[in-house]
């Protein structure tokens, strides 16, 4: 596969991804603050999700429910909006329409388009509900027609790829913003206010039924351990982790305890990790730092994807048989 399909491929589901992330994220905490008046504590978190807390000072002067959504949901010139993320998207796919079948090139030519038209309506501020729960379901029609239409080849794989790789960055995003801001003072732990925002929290990740389903009281070491740590819920860092194992596995042809890129092994490395990671001693160490950690190790897998398979250099072929011993973290 020519590194430019693969790379498009990648970031087309990549893209899709942000943006329902997003949109949940936002989703949720629009609904909380229909019962909070404290409007600005609770929209200020979202920005800090995207790390983009810089850009939107530049063009609001404070965080409140309608320019928190303006910028998240429909600002053009925020490269992640959900408006912008699916323009990206609609284009990645756009160059490779030859390539991906039919049917998933008209699934994301029309969600762009729905998304255009609802980002010029006046009144898109007034009830937001109804756009985010479109994108939702929009971003799951088009994950099943990637598993129900393309063939499940190397394109098949860095689309996986770049789904897990961008739910993994996200889910550990939403619980950082938790630990790190949502709570405003020591004697809410354990209250109402506590207990609504945790509740919120699994909502914003698709994990309020399965977390009741597995523990039944909300408990902040379990709420780490399914989001972080679980190997069967799918949006956990640790499922996502090792889905992108998996896939880029398959792509470089390597076999098991074997890697020949570095992404490879960067991979193996934090998927032991969080293999061999429990969830009260993350909790007691600190989930920010351990948060921390974690997406700078995401961030290096996806800057060595990228200059694995798509730089478009000569690699040479470097074959390394790896152990448990001697691995990061």
């Amino acid at each position: 596969m020519l590194s430019r399909v693969a790379e498009s491929i990648f970031w087309m589901c990549r893209y899709i991804e942000r943006a329902e992330n997003i949109a949940r994220v936002v989703n949720v905490n629009w609904h909380l603050a229909l019962d909070d008046n404290s409007s600005e504590p609770q929209w200020l978190p979202l920005i800090s999700i995207t790390a983009d807390e810089a850009l939107f000072a530049e063009k609001y002067d404070s965080a409140t429910q309608a320019n928190v959504i303006e910028f998240l949901a429909f600002d053009r010139d925020y490269p992640n909006s959900i408006y912008c993320c699916l323009k990206a998207a609609r284009e990645n796919a756009r160059t490779v329409r030859e390539i991906i079948p039919t049917d998933l090139w008209e699934q994301v030519n029309t969600f762009y388009q729905q998304v255009d038209a609802i980002s010029k309506a006046p009144d898109r501020l007034v009830s937001p509900r109804l756009f985010f729960e479109l994108v939702i379901k929009e971003s799951n029609e088009f994950i099943g027609r990637t598993l129900t239409t393309m063939t499940h080849d190397d394109g098949w794989f860095f689309c996986r790829a770049g789904r897990m790789l961008e739910r993994a960055d996200k889910t550990s995003r939403i619980l950082d913003v938790k630990y790190f801001y949502l709570l405003p003072t020591a004697d809410d732990v354990g209250s109402q206010v506590d207990n609504i925002q945790w509740s919120a929290l699994l909502r914003s990740a698709s994990a309020l039924q399965a977390y009741r389903q597995t523990y039944g009281q909300i408990l902040p070491v379990n709420v780490c351990h399914l989001l972080l740590l679980s190997n069967a819920f799918p949006r956990s860092v640790r499922y996502c982790v090792e889905s992108l194992q998996f896939a880029i596995a398959r792509i470089a042809g390597s076999y098991t305890g074997e890697y020949t890129y570095d992404c490879e092994r960067y991979c193996n490395q934090l998927h032991s990790q969080l293999a061999c990671a429990k969830a009260d001693e993350v909790v007691l160490a600190g989930v920010h730092e351990f948060v921390d950690s974690l997406q700078i190790k995401l961030n290096r897998i996806g800057g060595a994807i990228s200059d694995g398979f798509f730089s478009g250099k000569p690699l040479e072929r470097r074959t390394h048989r790896t152990s448990m011993q001697g691995q990061e973290g």
